[in-house]
């Protein structure tokens, strides 16, 4: 689970659009960019090399 505080001031760095938390997949996901940001060991990695690019379906849900 991610800080409800934190979630409110990150976001994406790529397109500077909120984040939504995907508790199934532990990441923070940005639909403008379509991107998925790894949560590990608690700690969001916000780097654009690291991010798994989301499925036509996941940018659309």
């Amino acid at each position: 689970m991610i800080d409800k505080k934190l979630l409110e001031i990150l976001v994406c760095p790529v397109s500077k659009a909120p984040l939504d938390y995907d508790q199934k997949r532990n990441e923070l996901v940005c639909r403008a960019s379509g991107l998925a940001y790894p949560i590990r060991d608690g700690i969001p990695v916000m780097l654009e090399s690291e991010a798994r690019a989301l499925t036509t379906d996941e940018k659309l849900g």
